[in-house]
């Protein structure tokens, strides 16, 4: 288990959009974080759903602070945040989480999508963000595992549209791209619990319907950098110092505190305005 990102990785990061670290987390914790997520009213009752603009819905929990809950100690676990320092070269922030719900048969789809696309109507000036995808489930072609445009980071903000209740990127920039394979390759990012990966907030990425008989559970914890700190308030906090723990916190609170996963700050779907700005802005 890798106690952070290696500088073989950072290079990978760097160049590609993204790197895939490997059992990341050991069995132990990520059934935790499995068994808390799957048995969580709270996770469950605050879920929301988005239209795919294909006929499924995709369903996910969304929080601001992480909390001093298991799903706190995963985002503010020294791993994590350390690793995520040494991609954007400064402290970090929690920005927000999430846990994507994608149930059997019935889990949607998400758009070709950048992240700074939604994230740049919050005011924030530059993408030295990072996501941390981390998978609860197995994550497979079957079930609608993570698709990346590799190397795509590097053209820069692509404009969005509405697509169904999300926004997507411009498909006809995202066709040209995929045109180009032997630049900008497309890789389904197959991963067994435990699994993380980390990526840029402009790579492109998407995922299909969950059509198998397995559930494709993955929280996804993002970061900013102090020094980006938005020049507005949104739905998503500004800086906010985070009060980093011992990767050992997973364990302990693990044991000694399941009952109290949903120990977040629930946002509501109604408060989750980056789309619906989109529009706003003719994007």
């Amino acid at each position: 288990m890798p106690a952070t990102l290696s500088a073989a990785d950072l290079r990978r990061y760097a160049g590609a959009g993204y790197v895939l670290a490997k059992g990341f987390y050991d069995a132990e914790e990520v059934e935790l974080l499995r068994r808390s997520a799957k048995e969580d009213n709270e996770l469950d009752r605050h879920s929301f759903g988005r239209a795919d603009g294909e006929g499924g819905v995709v369903r996910l929990s969304l929080w601001n602070h992480p909390g001093d809950g298991i799903y706190g100690m995963f985002a503010r676990g020294e791993r994590m945040v350390r690793s995520c320092e040494a991609i954007l070269g400064g402290e970090v922030y929690h920005y927000h989480s999430k846990m994507i719900l994608k149930d059997a048969k019935v889990g949607g789809a998400w758009a070709w999508h950048q992240d700074y696309g939604y994230w740049y109507q919050n005011g924030v000036l530059t993408p030295d963000l990072v996501s941390v995808f981390v998978a609860v489930d197995p994550c497979t072609r079957e079930n609608g595992c993570l698709q990346v445009i590799e190397n795509s980071h590097r053209c820069g903000r692509i404009n969005h549209v509405l697509t169904g209740d999300q926004a997507g990127a411009d498909r006809e920039r995202v066709e040209e791209l995929l045109k180009r394979p032997e630049h900008f390759p497309l890789v389904y990012v197959v991963m067994e619990p435990g699994d993380a990966l980390f990526f840029h907030p402009n790579l492109l990425h998407r995922s299909d319907q969950n059509t198998s008989d397995h559930p494709r559970w993955a929280m996804i914890c993002c970061y900013n950098a102090r020094a980006n700190d938005p020049y507005k308030d949104s739905h998503h906090p500004r800086y906010t110092p985070l009060k980093v723990v011992p990767d050992a916190a997973i364990k302990q609170v693990g044991v000694k505190r399941f009952a109290d996963a949903g120990d977040v700050a629930w946002l509501e779907d109604q408060r989750d305005s980056s789309a619906r700005t989109l529009l706003k802005d003719g994007e």
